[in-house]
């Protein structure tokens, strides 16, 4: 299982929220491409950049992303606030190796069926649970559609992978929901990126063990709280 550090990005820092909260923010650092770098030399495989200011108040900071990505040899993935063709075809033109939809799967979704159409291995969907109910709106809006059926529906698009957070654990160090995540790695046939709540190495191994669907694992906030190192978390997801 691949481990893939988070760089969630806010006017132009790299922060961590609770839950998706504002109020909740920790500022990590003022340099989100001297990040990227430092997990690079750690020898990380992937990174995981998200837009917090394009998901939650709808204004891009394509100059950052594009700093990070340009700063880095590793594959970036990109989420946050994509909900145009677009920006995903820019990030991808500009060299990102994943795209990821999340609010756009519900609101619009002939843009993710758009993106499949046009780079196929380069789209993923993220799916952002409270209470097994999908959330958008960068975790505001609570909707009706359970994140089950939003996997089995995005299976008949084409995607092939879902990353999978538990809104409720993200950024509370509370372990993952490994029951949620197994079940949807049953349910879909889909791999799946887990995230939300990673605050050991034994979650983990613990996620590692529970599909061999599940074979990528976002961790963000440990990290930053030298919780464990990147190197030490790599030899867990083995």
């Amino acid at each position: 299982m691949i481990v893939v550090p988070a760089i969630d990005v806010r006017g132009g820092k790299v922060v961590r929220l609770k839950q998706g909260r504002l109020q909740d923010e920790q500022v990590y650092g003022k340099d989100p491409v001297e990040a990227a770098r430092r997990f690079q030399d750690e020898g990380a495989q992937r990174l995981h950049v998200v837009d917090l200011d394009a998901a939650i108040e709808g204004r891009p900071q394509p100059d950052v992303i594009e700093a990070i990505m340009g700063a880095v040899t590793i594959p970036v993935e990109v989420g946050g606030g994509l909900r145009t063709l677009e920006n995903a075809m820019r990030y991808i033109q500009r060299g990102a190796q994943r795209v990821i939809f999340g609010t756009a799967v519900v609101s619009d979704p002939g843009v993710v069926q758009e993106a499949l159409l046009a780079f196929p291995d380069a789209v993923a969907v993220a799916l952002d649970a409270r209470n097994g109910r999908v959330t958008v709106g960068g975790w505001k809006e609570v909707t009706t559609v359970q994140a089950v059926t939003l996997a089995e529906r995005v299976k008949a698009w084409g995607v092939k992978r879902i990353q999978y957070t538990d809104v409720v654990r993200d950024g509370t160090l509370l372990g993952p929901n490994i029951e949620a995540t197994a079940e949807l790695a049953r349910v879909s046939g889909l791999q799946i990126t887990a995230a939300g709540g990673i605050s050991s190495l034994e979650d983990i191994t613990r996620l590692r063990r529970a599909s061999p669907l599940v074979d990528e694992v976002v961790v963000g906030k440990a990290l930053y709280e030298k919780r464990f190192t990147l190197q030490d978390a790599m030899v867990a997801g083995r």
